[in-house]
């Protein structure tokens, strides 16, 4: 049976719940802003963000503008909403499910951890702060700071590197068929895909619907990647 050296993780939609705490922060600056947006229906407001927004693979300066334009809001500036964004956000993350608890389990057990993010460093360190689950990691790379993105397979080299632990007995968790499962494979990692019905489906070894589950993978879920 092969062991388990280290488990990596993505960050947005993998143990942070991206969708509520993008929920949490829209109904909260609606709110900061209110005389501003008053005349705007608020749920009209978040839902055409949440559109925009894409997952969060379309700028948010850009999400802000065209939100502004389309709604004809002129109290408000897209630099302005921008800012608020990158101040604000990290009082309204939520991580999924029992992440304690499972970060706790692992930390506890000798397998290494560590997360690998695309994004601005100091906003997703920021994140990763506001979970509270900083100290279990033993490397943290965001792209920004380390000038690689996935699915660059560099980023999950060095992040192996960082921990001095080989691909075939690591495993990447990540909810992104490409950037997280397929390049993580390609990098010679166990990817597992926590699914979010976002995407219709992932080329994983191994599918998650809960980050418990990866317990009876780091059990038998080796042995059958052989």
């Amino acid at each position: 049976m092969r062991k388990i050296e280290a488990i990596f993780f993505d960050l947005d939609g993998t143990l942070l719940d991206r969708d509520a705490s993008l929920k949490n922060f829209i109904n909260d600056q609606y709110d900061r802003f209110k005389s501003e947006l008053h005349l705007i229906d608020k749920r009209h407001y978040m839902n055409r963000f949440i559109e925009l927004d894409a997952r969060g693979y379309v700028w948010k300066g850009k999400v802000y503008s065209q939100l502004l334009q389309e709604l004809k809001i002129t109290a408000l500036t897209w630099q302005e909403l921008l800012e608020d964004y990158i101040k604000n956000f990290k009082h309204s993350c939520i991580g999924f499910q029992n992440l304690h608890e499972v970060l706790g389990k692992l930390k506890q057990s000798d397998i290494k951890l560590g997360i690998i993010s695309n994004g601005k460093t100091h906003f997703q360190m920021d994140n990763i702060k506001a979970l509270g689950i900083e100290g279990y990691f033993d490397t943290i790379l965001v792209s920004e700071e380390v000038e690689l993105r996935k699915p660059d397979s560099r980023i999950f080299q060095m992040g192996m590197e960082n921990l001095a632990v080989s691909a075939p007995h690591s495993i990447f968790v990540g909810d992104h068929p490409e950037n997280d499962v397929a390049a993580s494979k390609m990098a010679g990692m166990i990817g597992i895909w926590k699914r979010d019905d976002y995407w219709h489906s992932a080329a994983a070894d191994f599918i998650i619907e809960e980050l418990e589950e990866l317990f009876a993978i780091i059990e038998i879920g080796a042995e059958e990647h052989d």
